[in-house]
């Protein structure tokens, strides 16, 4: 539909699906003071439990997904305040500039400028300094892991304590992964459109976009040096059983990767971080879904955690497909899956 009304320019396709997942309205919860503000310029909505503490309660950055393009603070409502309710926690849910309008790093910045806003002023919201915890799904996920790499080689602020990852997409090097073979056509993230969201993040248009789906956009040298981390080899087999075809190698555009060189810069792409930043990362939980394209995303960094000697708590749903966190309670629809993945968060949290 977005496409039929962007050949008619009515609207672009892009403006189409921001208008369809706006999220609606909701009304007061009984159980959370919630409040707009700006933190550093950036907008967010903080999410506060009523209730009496004990002690400080956690503080949990929330970035959201919808390929960097798509998402707001009122899309995640229901998600950032079961986050809060359940685990009883400061939450807060941050609203980075959204591409194309904003090209990479406009996102990264703004969640990395929330993230420190937040660790300055901690005690302003009730929250131990020593309890953050940063949490993204899909591209919010790939924002987490890369504002975690940030902050893990700071000493001028307190450590964070973990990083949840919910089926993050964290590389941008090769799209026919056994995870992006096999669920090609999966809703609700189809391997094209994995394609399309890391190019308009990137230059703000998919120009190129069947050259970096084939793989003619990496150089031979870098895909080999790559290889030790991004590779079929380092999926378990297990991930194998449903079919994987080996590709023959494209060959190398040198004009494409010009125009997306920066796909290997660990900021956008946090799978390719060098392992000394990998092992300085906090403890870690990653969410995949056996029916989405960036499942193997999340197995392949799990492994790099580990290989690092980070504690990593996976959590995999055998019937979750991408997205499905979010479809929690969503327009009267829910997925028993989503439920599930957000419990398993919740339960997560409540063991730091």
């Amino acid at each position: 539909q977005g496409r039929i009304l962007e050949k008619t320019g009515l609207c672009s396709q892009i403006t189409f699906g921001r208008y369809v997942r706006q999220g609606r309205k909701l009304g007061v919860d009984p159980k959370l003071f919630i409040q707009d503000q700006q933190f550093n310029k950036v907008p967010v909505r903080v999410y506060q439990p009523k209730a009496t503490s004990d002690g400080r309660r956690r503080g949990i950055i929330f970035f959201h997904g919808g390929g960097w393009v798509f998402g707001s603070l009122d899309t995640y409502e229901k998600v950032c305040r079961y986050l809060s309710r359940e685990s009883e926690s400061v939450v807060v849910s941050v609203q980075y500039r959204l591409a194309p309008e904003h090209k990479y790093p406009a996102a990264y910045e703004d969640c990395l400028n929330a993230t420190i806003h937040f660790m300055n002023n901690i005690e302003h919201y009730g929250a131990d300094p020593a309890n953050v915890i940063v949490c993204g799904d899909s591209a919010g996920g790939n924002l987490a892991a890369a504002v975690s790499q940030t902050l893990a080689g700071r000493s001028d602020l307190p450590r964070l304590r973990a990083q949840i990852l919910i089926y993050p997409g964290l590389q941008a090097l090769d799209f026919n992964l056994p995870s992006y073979q096999q669920n090609r056509g999966v809703p609700l993230l189809f391997r094209e459109r994995a394609a399309f969201f890391a190019l308009q993040y990137l230059n703000g248009d998919a120009l190129h976009m069947q050259e970096v789906l084939e793989g003619s956009h990496i150089p031979p040298d870098m895909r080999l040096k790559y290889r030790k981390w991004v590779s079929p080899d380092n999926i378990p087999e297990k991930f194998k059983v449903r079919g994987v075809k080996p590709l023959r190698p494209t060959d190398f555009i040198a004009e494409v990767y010009e125009t997306v060189k920066r796909f290997c810069e660990p900021n956008l792409c946090p799978l390719l971080a060098e392992d000394a930043v990998v092992h300085q990362l906090p403890e870690s939980f990653i969410l995949t879904c056996e029916y989405d394209v960036l499942r193997d995303d999340g197995l392949l960094y799990k492994k790099r955690l580990e290989d690092n000697g980070v504690r990593v708590t996976w959590y995999h749903l055998e019937d979750g497909f991408h997205g499905v966190i979010s479809l929690y309670d969503y327009c009267g629809f829910s997925f028993p899956a989503g439920k599930r993945g957000l419990d398993s968060v919740v339960n997560f949290l409540k063991s730091l």
